[in-house]
């Protein structure tokens, strides 16, 4: 399916997976919302690369956590571009606790990783699902983790959450049949991201060490992968993990 002429909403637009995602969709010919709860100014760059390639994008804040913030992000993406054929769910935290130190996953910790993790995408999807219904051929990609297919990652929460996104996913591509589909993409390491950006070179390199590629994850695979869902006429409910190869050790 030919995404020319598309209009998508992508969550947490303006971080280093997100604006990979934009900038792919744009590349598409797709009009593109790039979503931020803050650092206007970063998103405000990603709209402006992708004017200066010749597409089209505006900024739009968005808080996940509040419905009405949800709710007036997805009017004034409709004001700017007239409707919305795609939402990408990309926004999420992620705070180091190591499995063993259940003292430290404080419950406040654990609640704020649920809300925005799980409970954020669940809720845009539900105020954009109108929206994408009435597009005819909708589509919501959400972005998990490897850690939500199996128990890894930076605390037992965001592992919980990512597999929570995946079976959401699931639920999701039940209830809005046939008129959206919903699939979902689980990166493995990311280099270049805010929830990466302090990680160890140590941890780097065990991750690249169980990568049967030997590499940590590409921004850019993970961006066409979600076009490439996005372009899908007959994919849905079903989650693909890049990661390198390391999900197969």
């Amino acid at each position: 399916m030919k995404l020319e002429g598309a209009v998508a909403l992508v969550t947490g637009g303006s971080g280093g997976l997100g604006k990979a995602i934009c900038k792919a969709l744009a590349e598409s010919g797709v009009s593109v919302a790039v979503g931020y709860k803050d650092g206007r100014d970063r998103a405000d760059q990603v709209c402006e690369s992708i004017a200066a390639s010749g597409g089209k994008a505006v900024p739009v804040g968005l808080d996940q956590s509040s419905e009405t913030s949800i709710k007036a992000a997805i009017d004034e993406v409709v004001e700017a571009f007239g409707g919305l054929d795609i939402l990408v769910n990309n926004a999420a935290m992620a705070k180091g606790v190591p499995f063993p130190d259940l003292d430290a996953l404080s419950t406040d910790l654990w609640d704020t990783t649920m809300q925005v993790n799980l409970r954020g995408p669940w809720l845009v999807s539900k105020y954009a699902a109108p929206r994408l219904k009435a597009s005819k051929w909708g589509s919501i990609v959400n972005i998990a983790a490897m850690a939500g297919m199996k128990p890894m990652g930076a605390s037992i929460a965001q592992s919980v959450s990512k597999a929570g996104t995946i079976q959401l996913t699931r639920c999701l591509a039940v209830a809005l049949a046939p008129d959206v589909s919903v699939n979902c993409v689980a990166p493995g390491l990311m280099e270049g991201t805010e929830l990466t950006k302090n990680i160890s070179d140590a941890f780097r390199d065990g991750f690249k060490s169980q990568s049967v590629l030997g590499a940590t994850t590409s921004l850019d695979d993970v961006a066409g992968q979600v076009v490439q869902f996005c372009q899908s006429e007959t994919i849905t409910g079903q989650t693909l993990v890049v990661d390198g190869g390391v999900y197969f050790h």
